[in-house]
C-alpha cells in the first residue's frame, strides 16, 4: 500500500511538471507570435554561408553599413538614424545571425571572427565598394574584428558605445544569459527566458537605458518587442558564450587598425563603463577620433541621434577621402 502512494505521487508530480513545462512552452509561443505581429519583417533576404540574413537599406551614393549590439536588431539604426544622414550615402543594417529576423547557419557557433567574417561576406554579395562600418556594443567588437581581420574589405570604424575589454563583471551582468550548453540553452528559449524576459523587460530596459529614459515607442518602433522569441534567446545566449573566446586575442591587435576610425562614448554607460572600454583606445588606435559625452548613457543613437550623425560623417568623410 505505501509503495502504490508514493507511485501515485511521484506520477501526480510528473504531471504537474509536464503540465508546468507545457504551460510555460505555450505562453513562449503566445508572446514570440504577439512580437512578430508588432514588429513583422520590413526588408530583404539575402543567404551568406547558411545564414539567411534580414536587412534593410535607403540612399544612395558611399555605403554605410550598421551592426547592432547583443540582443538587439536592425530596428536600433532604421528608426533612429534612417532619414537622417541626407543624400550621397547608402544606409544598410542588418539584423546580425540569429537575431532580429535573420537565421543563423546551422552549427554556427556566434564567435566574433565568425560573425565578422558574415559581414565580409554580406559586403561582398551586396557589392559594397569599402563601407563604413558602424558598430553599436557587442556589434562594436565584430567591427573591431572586422577591421584587424579584413582591412581591405571596408573604409573605416565608427564605433558606439562598444565593447572592445575583456571584463569580468560584464558576464556578471548577463549572467542569466550565460548559458555554455547549447541543449540546455535552447531548452530555457523555448520554456522559462522568454516569459521571465517579458515579466523583467522594464528593469532591464532601464538599466540599458540609464541614466536616460527608455524611449516609449522602443519595444514597437525600436524593435524590442523581437527580442521576446525563442530564436532570439538562444543566439544572444550564444554571442554572450563567444565573446570570451576571441576577444582577448582581439585586442592585442588594435594596434595593427591603420583606417580611419572613431569612437563615440557616454560617460554615464552602466552597461559598458568608458572608463575601461573607451578611453584605453586612444593609446591603441592611432588618430583616433573619441568623442566623450557627459551624461550619456549606452544608447546614444535613441538619444543624441542627431549627435550621432554627425559623428558617424566626421568618421565617413575621413574614411572615404582615404578610401579614394
Amino acid at each position: 500500500m505505501p509503495i502504490s502512494i508514493v507511485l501515485w505521487l511521484l506520477a501526480g508530480l510528473l504531471a504537474a511538471v509536464v503540465l508546468a513545462v507545457l504551460a510555460l512552452m505555450l505562453a513562449t509561443w503566445r508572446i514570440a507570435a504577439k512580437a512578430e505581429g508588432l514588429v513583422p519583417p520590413c526588408g530583404k533576404f539575402i543567404e551568406i554561408d547558411g545564414n539567411r540574413i534580414h536587412y534593410v537599406e535607403e540612399g544612395e551614393g558611399r555605403p554605410i553599413v550598421f551592426v547592432h549590439g547583443l540582443g538587439a536588431q536592425l530596428h536600433h539604426f532604421r528608426h533612429t538614424m534612417f532619414g537622417r544622414f541626407g543624400p550621397g550615402y547608402r544606409l544598410i543594417a542588418l539584423d546580425r545571425p540569429g537575431s532580429g529576423y535573420s537565421v543563423r547557419a546551422r552549427g554556427a557557433t556566434g564567435r566574433l571572427p565568425e560573425q565578422a567574417d558574415i559581414v565580409r561576406r554580406f559586403i561582398e554579395e551586396l557589392r559594397l565598394e569599402r563601407p563604413l562600418v558602424v558598430g553599436h556594443s557587442l556589434g562594436g567588437a565584430i567591427a573591431l574584428a572586422l577591421a584587424t581581420g579584413h582591412p581591405t574589405a571596408i573604409s573605416g570604424i565608427a564605433l558606439l558605445s562598444p565593447l572592445t575589454h575583456l571584463e569580468a563583471r560584464i558576464r556578471q551582468r548577463f549572467d542569466l544569459l550565460y548559458v555554455p550548453s547549447p541543449l540546455l540553452r535552447r531548452v530555457l528559449a523555448y520554456t522559462v527566458a522568454i516569459p521571465l524576459s517579458l515579466r523583467y523587460a522594464r528593469p532591464t530596459l532601464r538599466f540599458i537605458f540609464a541614466p536616460q529614459a527608455v524611449p516609449a515607442d522602443y519595444m514597437v518602433a525600436g524593435g524590442g518587442w523581437l527580442g521576446l522569441r525563442p530564436s532570439h534567446y538562444f543566439a544572444t545566449s550564444a554571442d554572450v558564450v563567444a565573446v570570451e573566446r576571441d576577444l582577448g586575442e582581439i585586442e592585442r591587435r588594435y594596434r595593427d587598425i591603420a583606417m580611419p576610425s572613431g569612437i563615440l562614448f557616454g560617460t554615464s554607460d552602466q552597461v559598458i563603463g568608458e572608463a575601461v572600454h573607451g578611453e584605453p583606445m586612444l593609446d591603441k588606435i592611432a588618430g583616433l577620433d573619441f568623442e566623450r559625452v557627459e551624461g550619456l548613457g549606452h544608447m546614444p543613437q535613441f538619444v543624441e541621434p542627431e549627435r550621432v550623425v554627425a559623428f558617424i560623417q566626421r568618421v565617413a568623410m575621413r574614411a572615404f577621402a582615404v578610401a579614394h
